[in-house]
């Protein structure tokens, strides 16, 4: 079992790596400005800026020493916007992902106009209708009715955005949008105003591109540990950035400088090896596709958020993970970065249904403005990567440690 980590204060660890000429936070800074730059437009699968990404990394990766290899793969079912939503109340323009964003599982739709109308009116023909859930019934009678749209409310994060999302259920035959809760609660006051709404968004087969890169392959009965972290994030909107800094490249600068550390000190026939994901954004796809490449004795080790610590950092066990539990736990309390049990749903559970041992390490993946224009590289505390960094490899030293002490493989 995870106990939380008591050794010390984690701010005082993380400034004893740099003390001790650990993890060079300028260099993790670098690869986070680099990859929430404008060039790579929000690195979503499958996008010119999310090819860049991957072409970029596959050469950081190449400097470090390793042997690369990039690996394509296909995801269907990714939702993609052509142009920005338009959604009006009278003569008021609500904002896009303040107040109010596209619904999943709404149809495709070009600038409509009708008038408000409130749910339980007599008829729907040619209005906007505020429901209260865009529910089987609602959609229904929304489709005989032949109704412009259904109004649905949705939460804002603790920064007031609607994080923006990629993957999810089909595109239905029936307009959604989602409004502002409170917006929505001031719609059923306002029957007849007209409303115009456009949804113009498709369901896309986007491919994505694995970055793979081996600094030594094992040798029989010696440990094997696999680094990842996912490089995708969920792009662009045709008139807003998303930087994508803190979700991931903040886990990626922190897997590449684990990577340049242990690579470095790594003992003769221990293999490591680091692979960064595409299409995570989109239903873990990178990783589903790779996880049935992996040798099975293999300890995998994901970082998916490094960007705010809080009160401690999260971690999620699957598969055969309990020495690699234990050694993170003897990390955790090596260094001082306190840990708790959290749900990490990310590529560790992709590489954990495959049957191999994978831990999910989280810090600062629920801040507010993840997934919406506020994600920017300024947001990414320098002393959570540092801290980030020394419990991976902390936790790589551990289990190489054990291992030869143990004179068998894991």
């Amino acid at each position: 079992m995870l106990r939380m980590s008591t050794a010390s204060p984690w701010p005082l660890a993380a400034e004893a790596v740099a003390a001790r000429g650990g993890a060079s936070v300028d260099a993790m800074l670098a690869i986070v400005g680099e990859l929430a730059s404008d060039q790579y437009l929000g690195r979503g699968i499958g996008t010119p800026g999310g090819k860049a990404a991957a072409v970029w990394l596959a050469g950081q990766l190449r400097d470090l020493g390793a042997a690369v290899a990039l690996d394509q793969f296909e995801a269907g079912g990714v939702k993609e916007l052509l142009a920005t939503p338009v959604l009006t109340v009278g003569r008021r323009q609500l904002v896009h992902r303040r107040d109010f964003a596209e619904q999943l599982s709404s149809a495709r739709l070009a600038p409509t106009s009708g008038p408000l109308v409130s749910a339980d009116a007599d008829s729907w023909r040619g209005g906007w209708i505020a429901v209260a859930a865009a529910d089987a019934h609602a959609v229904a009678r929304a489709e005989a009715e032949q109704a412009a749209g259904l109004l649905v409310a949705r939460g804002v994060d603790e920064a007031g955005w609607m994080p923006k999302m990629i993957a999810g259920p089909a595109m239905g035959k029936v307009a959604i949008v989602s409004v502002r809760a409170d917006l929505h609660a001031e719609l059923a006051h306002t029957a007849g105003e007209t409303v115009t709404g456009s949804v113009p968004m498709r369901t896309i087969t986007a491919t994505g591109t694995n970055v793979y890169g081996v600094f030594a392959e094992p040798l029989p009965g010696h440990i094997s540990v696999l680094l990842t972290a996912h490089f995708d994030g969920v792009g662009d909107d045709p008139q807003q950035r998303h930087p994508a800094a803190a979700d991931n490249a903040s886990g990626v600068a922190v897997v590449l400088e684990a990577a340049r550390l242990v690579s470095a000190r790594l003992p003769v026939g221990a293999g490591l090896a680091v692979a960064l994901l595409d299409g995570e954004e989109v239903g873990a796809r990178g990783s589903a596709h790779h996880a049935p490449q992996v040798a099975p004795s293999t300890y995998v080790i994901n970082v998916d958020g490094a960007a705010q610590l809080g009160d401690a950092a999260a971690v999620e066990a699957g598969g055969p993970a309990e020495p690699l539990l234990a050694a993170v736990d003897q990390a955790g309390r090596r260094t001082g970065v306190p840990l708790r049990a959290g749900s990490m749903a990310s590529d560790n559970r992709r590489y954990a249904a495959a049957g191999l041992a994978a831990i999910g390490i989280g810090m600062g993946m629920g801040m507010p403005g993840y997934q919406t224009p506020a994600e920017t590289p300024d947001r990414v505390e320098a002393r959570t990567l540092l801290a980030a960094t020394d419990l991976v490899t902390a936790t790589v030293d551990h289990l190489v440690k054990n291992s030869a002490q143990l004179g068998e493989t894991p």
